[in-house]
């Protein structure tokens, strides 16, 4: 009985044993491991340093103490400021990344519009527009383009009289009738047969309008010439 008690006692010594000598085990490659540790610590350090002394030799005579605890005051004093920038920054990426999906749509639909616009010709309408512009900038002189700035009205309305619908039309039906006229005259007219030709309905009426159409004409271009000339009259006494 006693030497199964001692067996006992030293079998639990041993146990104890065996459990110290593993913590001594770990105690020493943990030493070990800061050991190792430290001196990766202590290289980058001494690096850090020396680059650090090496990059402010460069701006030593830029750069005072003052200055940089003058801006490490105006940091704490901003960091409020600082905190509401951050805040801002992580809002404006949420947003980002929110808007992402819709501007790629946003992007794919811009390029089926300028596809579509390519097939019905507009990029060639304007490339051709373009060079109409620029045989209009070589065609006129700069004299030709103030001369058009003075009697722009003037153009305006003739072109707003000439679109009118009752113009368009008379002018439609000019051209029609110029299209079909179909008149060669192969002998020589006598002064006779042009009397007989004046009886005629459609020719009276013809030289009537006609007659008519040259009377308001001129009127209308005296009437036009007193208003020019007092138009310069008034501006001559003004100046």
């Amino acid at each position: 009985m006693d030497d199964n008690r001692i067996q006992i006692q030293l079998d639990e010594i041993n146990k104890k044993l065996d459990f110290i000598l593993g913590e001594i085990d770990l105690q020493r490659k943990h030493r070990l491991e800061i050991q190792g540790l430290k001196e990766d610590l202590t290289r980058v350090a001494k690096d850090v340093y020396l680059t650090s002394i090496e990059e402010l030799e460069q701006v030593h005579d830029y750069i005072k103490t003052g200055d940089i605890l003058h801006l490490f005051k105006k940091l704490l004093r901003n960091i409020n400021n600082l905190t509401k920038l951050f805040e801002q920054l992580e809002n404006l990426g949420d947003f980002l990344k929110d808007f992402s999906p819709i501007s790629k749509e946003m992007a794919i639909d811009f390029m089926h519009k300028l596809d579509e616009l390519d097939r019905k010709g507009y990029f060639t309408f304007i490339k051709e527009t373009q060079n109409i512009l620029d045989h209009i900038v070589t065609s006129f002189t700069v004299e030709d383009v103030k001369a058009l700035g003075d009697n722009i009205v003037t153009i305006l309305n003739t072109v707003k009289n000439l679109t009118q619908p009752d113009m368009l039309h008379t002018i439609n039906n000019a051209l029609n009738v110029y299209k079909k006229l179909d008149i060669e005259v192969k002998e020589d007219i006598s002064l006779i047969k042009l009397i007989k030709e004046l009886n005629h309905p459609e020719t009276k009426k013809a030289l009537y309008f006609s007659l008519q159409f040259l009377k308001s004409l001129s009127s209308i271009n005296q009437n036009g010439n007193k208003d020019l000339i007092q138009t310069q009259y008034y501006n001559q006494n003004k100046e």
